[in-house]
């Protein structure tokens, strides 16, 4: 049973989870100028919603400005796009995740502390939230096995132009029901850079 299998019901049911529904959770925080180099690539943004796959959302528009998240923190965290995040086959935490960041440096493999996961998404947001909740408890899962315990992971689901964000705090699921638009890329970029560095 994949991540993808996971609904928001489901989720929570599986792992008794509490979710809380609001507004902006994320304290107030300095929006962050692109560099040149992702102002660049992002003048591709009108192709990848014009070509509007979940691909082309996900290679164009966010993998640019996660990379953009590891210079600003010079390249001190890991960032991983596309690969298998295996964390408990019996419990369903199983499968390929669209992208992650580490706290660590290490980019051979995944390591301890997993702090943002996300999911990319052709149109409806809402249809990512199990599954981005399921890969958060995964990566809650896998810091603890690797003796590296963090109060909060953080999770976005995103369509490249619209972002929601989530926070995970032991069995306690934040959503902000807010939708982040971009462009500009100003304010999600500092939101991801908080995380990294604060969350």
């Amino acid at each position: 049973m994949p991540y993808s299998s996971f609904t928001l019901a489901k989720v929570k049911k599986e792992f008794g989870l509490t979710t809380v529904e609001t507004g902006r959770f994320l304290p107030a925080i300095e929006a962050m100028v692109p560099s040149s180099r992702l102002q660049v690539m992002l003048e591709d943004l009108p192709w990848a919603i014009a070509v509007g796959s979940e691909k082309a959302k996900s290679e164009g528009i966010i993998y640019p400005i996660l990379q953009e998240v590891r210079r600003i923190v010079n390249n001190q965290v890991s960032l991983f796009s596309g690969r298998d995040f295996t964390v408990d086959a019996d419990k369903g935490l199983t499968g390929y995740i669209d992208y992650l960041i580490s706290r660590s440096p290490e980019q051979l493999e995944i390591e301890a502390p997993v702090v943002i996961v996300g999911e990319a998404k052709r149109d409806n947001l809402n249809e990512g939230l199990g599954q981005c909740i399921a890969e958060m408890i995964a990566a809650q899962l896998f810091n603890q096995a690797n003796q590296v315990n963090i109060p909060t992971i953080y999770g976005a689901v995103s369509n490249g132009t619209q972002w929601r964000f989530l926070k995970l705090e032991e069995s306690t699921v934040t959503i902000d029901l807010m939708d982040y638009a971009l462009p500009p890329v100003d304010q999600i970029l500092g939101f991801l850079v908080w995380m990294v560095r604060e969350g």
